[in-house]
């Protein structure tokens, strides 16, 4: 890959921690400002649980993915890999930093947790400029598009079908989901 390519696609990466933060950020709101609309559940936190919270960063990325794509296409083979790849060390940090936090202080502490998110986000857009700038043949692009939207589905479905483990469990009132909360 050439010096231009790597440059462009390093910028628009650098944008992407910003945007990931700031939209990232708006998504833990905007369920309760649509009046608790299940179309807006399905990208947006229903509640404090650590995997509603991993819904924020992944739908940002996927509203950011709907405009970097048309601009970074003809300059990276692995775009999807790359993305797919990010998210899930940013979730997978996320969740580390959390429960390790946690079993230290034994208690949630927003500043680690408003912390995590914004590392995470550093994390996820370093993870895709170095991915996007290795040359990643067509077949396996697709299999890290495939699995994106499979993280996005399971992301979705476990809004609404919820498990019963830690992870899922809204650290305010103790539920599960959106289940729940209706």
């Amino acid at each position: 890959m050439n010096l231009y390519n790597k440059t462009i696609i390093k910028k628009w990466e650098i944008v992407g921690i910003f945007w990931i933060i700031i939209i990232g950020s708006l998504l833990h709101f905007t369920y309760e400002w649509s009046n608790k609309s299940l179309v807006v559940a399905l990208f947006s936190a229903v509640n404090e649980s650590v995997w509603e919270h991993l819904k924020l960063g992944y739908w940002a990325l996927v509203f950011f993915i709907l405009i970097e794509y048309w601009f970074l296409r003809e300059f990276t083979q692995g775009f999807f890999l790359a993305k797919t790849i990010g998210i899930l060390v940013m979730e997978i940090f996320i969740v580390i930093f959390f429960y390790s936090y946690i079993a230290i202080f034994k208690k949630p502490i927003l500043i680690l947790d408003v912390s995590s998110f914004i590392v995470g986000a550093i994390l996820c857009q370093i993870t895709s400029l170095k991915i996007m700038e290795r040359n990643i043949s067509k077949t396996t692009n697709k299999i890290g598009f495939a699995i994106f939207i499979l993280i996005g589905a399971i992301l979705i479905l476990f809004t609404f079908k919820t498990p019963h483990y830690d992870i899922f469990r809204d650290s305010n009132t103790g539920q599960y989901g959106i289940e729940e909360k209706q």
